[in-house]
């Protein structure tokens, strides 16, 4: 990684239980600005903690409040040159309603696999498998 100041961010892979089964179902953010799919995030304010940030995001890019989870592998990648690291959790959706904005034009709710092949990036992917670890380990 460069030795520039690194952008620090946190985000949350969202789930939801189907609606009538046990089943799961993941968010996935549209943002127009990078015409891709990923998984709601977003950079830390001035004096913000991860945990915070990380359900500010949600909220912000979802319209979902959430209930935090077990903490997912962080991501670490480059943009513009810029190391970024994006720390992450899994997180219950529990309330709320997508509006969209510039920032994020469309929400879905996927199943795993469905959304998996949605993801834009690759580094993303791997999140769907530990949440679906986590899940696993937590009932």
């Amino acid at each position: 990684m460069s030795s520039q100041a690194v952008i620090l961010a946190a985000g949350c892979v969202l789930w939801r239980r189907r609606p009538g089964t046990k089943e799961i179902e993941l968010a996935l953010v549209h943002r127009p600005k990078w015409a891709d799919w990923s998984h709601p995030k977003g950079k830390l304010k001035r004096g913000e903690t991860f945990m915070d940030a990380a359900i500010r995001e949600v909220r912000e890019e979802t319209g979902m409040t959430c209930a935090l989870g077990s903490r997912l592998p962080t991501a670490r990648y480059l943009v513009e040159s810029r190391p970024k690291e994006v720390r992450y959790w899994a997180a219950e959706a529990v309330g709320g309603a997508f509006t969209p904005s510039r920032e994020v034009d469309r929400v879905v709710w996927l199943p795993p696999g469905t959304a998996w092949g949605r993801l834009t990036h690759e580094r993303d992917k791997h999140l769907i498998t530990a949440l679906l670890g986590a899940l696993r380990t937590t009932r």
